[in-house]
């Protein structure tokens, strides 16, 4: 699951610090590829913005799900191709369209994005192949649809489909749609994306045009718990492949794209810290770690959750809150006598706990805490100004062997 001595021997020199295991990402991006045939993937930056972890999944040949301007930039930078960077998200500005358009597909997120992409096409001269964002009507669970902030409702785009026509610089080539993630239900994905055909060759014929891709957003989870049964790739590969079979001659000019998610990279990294402290107040004994709340925000919100929700085991809401017992807390020692203990962290704020009454080996002064599943939604959503302490390293172990600090 992670190398020890490479952590302990890194612990010489921070305090604590994300470690990113290249060959992690390489087996897992290697899986989706075997798995899926006649599919591309895009990988969803925003889960690890990591320079030297996008790197790793773009050698795989993924593109790239672009959720900003910069996100857009890097992935030019790095060499991605423009119709494999895919740049979806709400409220973009003129400038952002206007930097982006060029170097992306730029994917429309309401009507009046569509119309300000008109703008900055005729202005430019030049005809524009665009995607637009659809909330569908239906849901991972359901046959009927949902308001969301996200996308044009699909009943809107067809009321506008002869308005569409009518745009000189704008031409709709693709359609993108993104519910929600981490799901581990095969048979709910397949579901979806049968779901997601049927779109996609509903709005050809209805806005008489030709899709050149269909973005299925993404979906795919990861086992965080230890009652968690890990996504079935192989089932859902070969599912997909007969949803290709049957509806692909009607869809034969688009590349299907599949979101990779947090699946490329979410058990690639583990997140290390220290023990700085330890004390009894009134019976219960807090084990004071660095850098808890501020280096790694997840596990806090957790309790956050867990203290103010009055189910057992509360409902996700990514990519905050995933489910209870979604991270382990692993001492690196010989002691083999246990204690419960209750993990803080070095700020002033009661909120700083990342777990309660958890059965551990004794700590001591100094010893080393590692905390699994911080490869995505982990550095890049934590609050490091928080109390302008040090922020953790950010480490990158190469399918070398090498550690490179990617942070500096």
């Amino acid at each position: 699951m992670f190398n020890e001595q490479v952590i302990l021997g890194q612990a010489e020199t921070y305090d604590s610090f994300y470690l990113y295991d290249e060959s992690i990402i390489l087996k897992h991006t290697s899986q989706l590829k075997e798995d899926f045939q006649g599919v591309e993937f895009l990988y969803s930056i925003k889960s690890n913005p990591n320079a030297l972890v996008v790197k790793a999944v773009f050698s795989q040949g993924f593109g790239a799900d672009a959720t900003s301007l910069a996100e857009v930039k890097m992935s030019n930078q790095l060499g991605i191709p423009k119709e494999k960077i895919h740049y979806s998200a709400p409220g973009k500005s003129i400038q952002d369209i206007e930097q982006a358009m060029d170097i992306s597909i730029v994917v429309a997120d309401s009507i009046d994005e569509i119309i300000r992409i008109q703008k900055v096409a005729q202005k430019k001269g030049i005809i524009t192949e665009i995607g637009i964002r659809i909330n569908p009507n239906f849901t991972f669970y359901s046959q009927s649809g949902m308001p969301s902030k996200f996308g044009i409702d699909e009943d809107i785009v067809f009321e506008n489909a002869e308005r569409f026509k009518k745009l000189k610089n704008v031409k709709i080539t693709g359609i993108h749609v993104h519910i929600r993630s981490q799901e581990l239900n095969a048979d709910v994905l397949e579901k979806y994306y049968k779901n997601m055909f049927s779109l996609a060759i509903a709005v050809q014929e209805k806005l008489g045009i030709t899709l050149n891709f269909v973005n299925m957003g993404s979906g795919l989870g990861i086992s965080y718990s230890k009652q968690d049964e890990p996504l079935d790739t192989v089932s859902l590969g070969k599912a997909t492949a007969g949803l290709i079979a049957i509806f692909g001659s009607k869809l034969s000019n688009a590349t299907i794209f599949i979101e990779s998610g947090r699946f490329a990279v979410g058990k690639s990294g583990v997140y290390v810290t220290r023990v700085l402290d330890k004390k009894i107040s009134c019976g219960k004994i807090f084990v004071i770690l660095s850098n808890t709340l501020n280096g790694f925000i997840r596990p806090s919100l957790a309790q956050l959750v867990l203290n103010y929700s009055k189910e057992d085991s509360p409902a996700g809401s990514e990519p905050l809150f995933t489910s209870k017992n979604a991270f382990e807390f692993i001492a690196l020692t010989d002691e083999a006598e246990q204690e419960v203990v209750t993990l803080v962290g070095n700020l002033c704020t009661q909120t700083d706990v990342i777990a309660k009454d958890v059965l551990m080996p004794k700590l001591k002064y100094n010893d080393i805490v590692v905390i699994t599943n911080a490869g995505s939604y982990a550095a890049a959503i934590s609050p490091m100004q928080f109390s302008s302490q040090a922020p953790p390293a950010q480490l990158f172990l190469t399918k070398y062997g090498d550690i490179i600090n990617t942070i500096k």
